[in-house]
Formats: C-alpha cells, structure tokens, sequence
C-alpha cells in the first residue's frame, strides 16, 4: 500500500510539474496581448534615416519568428503595422553594432543598446532612441529573448542616402 501511494504521489508531482511547463510555453499563443496601434507623429520622426524587414533567422525553428517593416528616424525605432513575431517571454528590441545578425552569439558578443521591453507581438509600436547615439555604428534591429538569451528576430537596415 505504502509503495502504490509513493508511486501516486511522485507521479503526481512530476504531472504538476509538466503541466506547469507546458502552461508557460502554450500560455502567449492560448491568450495573446492585444495588437498594438501606435502611429508616429511628425514631430517625432523627423527625417527616415535607415529602414529594414524582419526576418526569421532559422528557417527550421518554427517558435522563432519575426516579420514586418521597422523605420529608423533620428530619436525613434518604428515598427511597421505588418509587424510580427511569435509570442514569448521578455523580449526586448536592440539596435546592434553589427550587420548580418542571424545566431544568438551575433548579439552576445557584442554591445548593443535596449530600446525597451516589447510592448506587443504584432502591430506598430514606437521606441525611443537615447540621446548621442550614432545611428550609423547600428546597422542591425533586433528582437531579443533577455529570459533565454535567444535571437527571436533580426532586420538588416539600409540607410538612406544622406543622411
């Protein structure tokens, strides 16, 4: 008796368990925030310096995705109406010193600049840029998982002749 209720006890707490991690993973897909709609006004955009498409970085990993435009203005990071990336945990967007960004270890090795925790995982949505940083020394916007470290997506910028 005292061995079948040992039994059910350890297969109970190991299904708890599971349960609990599976709960985390399937959470953001079951109940996803809403779309964000943020516009950019004139007076914060200024002149488009650089633009760029999110892409996903490892055609064979399904969870790890991005799409869509991002802008680049002088004291902003815009993210496109078409924008898109799968749901997750803490991301945040970077601009990275670095071009071709397509492995997580491209971003580690590097030092990049937070623009701030994602605010939603589809829509336009706007971030600001800290003053005195040289927009040129950026060529990258990335999507970044803080929790796991992981590259959720990046996008390549092409700059705008003179500026």
């Amino acid at each position: 008796m005292w061995r079948w209720m040992k039994g059910f006890l350890v297969g109970g707490l190991l299904g708890l368990a599971a349960g609990f991690v599976i709960g985390i993973f399937v959470f953001p897909y079951i109940f996803p925030p809403p779309e964000a709609t943020e516009s950019l006004s004139r007076e914060e955009s200024g002149k488009l310096v650089a633009k760029g498409t999110f892409i996903q970085p490892n055609p064979n990993d399904p969870v790890h995705y991005g799409k869509g435009a991002v802008s680049v203005y002088p004291s902003t990071v815009f993210l496109g109406e078409d924008f898109e990336v799968g749901p997750g945990p803490d991301f945040h967007v970077y601009l990275v010193p670095k071009a071709d960004i397509r492995t997580s270890s491209d971003v580690t090795d590097t030092m990049y600049v937070d623009l701030g925790r994602l605010r939603a995982f589809k829509g336009s949505q706007n971030y600001a840029i800290p003053a005195g940083v040289d927009l040129k020394q950026f060529p990258s916007v990335v999507i970044w998982c803080q929790q796991f470290s992981v590259l959720i997506s990046p996008a390549d910028l092409s700059f705008e002749q003179g500026s």
